[in-house]
């Protein structure tokens, strides 16, 4: 699964990723986003970047720390600040700042070209994410810390939070790994009862990725509160890639909305929208 970038594609496909870019931009802008990169030693005394997302007219209530899928790799200290970026919760991320959740995107070490399950899975990386927290912890005093994780981005967030306890207040799932496969177990052998922090499940009633299915998430659903998502707009690129159902194509607004109101201590919908 690659979908924190452009797969190789044909140049209308390329138009058809351009436009969804453009209409992710094209979003009403009701808050003054702020953005900062924050660069902090990972465990391996490397640089471990992230960026911070903030509305300084609207005080925020939580913060968000974003997962991405694929390698994780956001290129934050060598491309910049993605605008808007393709992962799902990379460029949705002015979504959660409008809704008073800021949000800061979590990319892979400076001495890594990716993160594999392996380390996504490892002490190490929760020990990066638990620095991530403590700063976020200090640069936004008394707000509530949540893990959200989408795709292979999930294996990092449900394995840090695992780790990590009530250091933070909850974790989001969405378009969960559940299968092993050739990226790796995913969370396959995941146990979710190490939680002790409340979890939400969003997944798409039509992802089609063979290691993301839906009844999966059905599965849970019988111990954890799901969000099932419906609708959106044909996909315009692979399965499991971001500009399908994988990656809440054309939805993501009534994701993320579904996504905070949980946060913000509202009951989430069974299905959206």
């Amino acid at each position: 699964m690659h979908d924190t970038s452009f797969p190789s594609i044909s140049k209308a496909l390329a138009r058809g990723l351009l436009a969804a870019c453009v209409a992710v931009q094209a979003l009403p802008a009701r808050a003054e986003v702020t953005e900062q990169m924050v660069s902090l030693k990972s465990d391996s005394g490397a640089v471990l970047p992230y960026l911070l997302s903030t509305d300084a007219a609207q005080p925020a209530d939580a913060v968000a720390v974003l997962f991405t899928g694929g390698q994780g790799r956001v290129g934050l200290l060598d491309k910049g600040i993605p605008q808007p970026g393709a992962n799902f919760l990379v460029r949705s991320r002015s979504l959660f700042v409008n809704q008073g959740v800021a949000t800061a995107v979590l990319d892979a070490p400076s001495d890594l070209r990716g993160m594999n399950d392996r380390f996504r899975m490892s002490a190490g990386h929760a020990h990066d994410v638990g620095t991530v927290v403590a700063d976020l912890r200090r640069r936004l005093p008394g707000l509530r810390v949540y893990l959200v994780g989408t795709s292979r981005g999930t294996v990092s967030a449900a394995y840090a939070a695992a780790a990590l306890g009530k250091a933070v207040d909850g974790v989001v799932l969405t378009s969960s790994v559940f299968n092993a496969g050739p990226g790796g177990p995913g969370l396959s052998g995941f146990d979710y009862a190490s939680l002790q922090a409340p979890l939400l499940l969003m997944h798409h009633a039509d992802d089609a990725c063979p290691v993301t299915p839906h009844h999966e998430a059905e599965r849970l659903a019988l111990r954890y509160r799901l969000v099932t998502v419906h609708g959106g707009l044909p996909a315009q690129s692979e399965p499991c890639e971001a500009f399908s159902a994988h990656g809440y194509l054309g939805v993501e607004e009534e994701a993320v909305t579904a996504i905070v109101g949980w946060m913000q201590g509202r009951p989430p919908p069974p299905d959206v929208p």
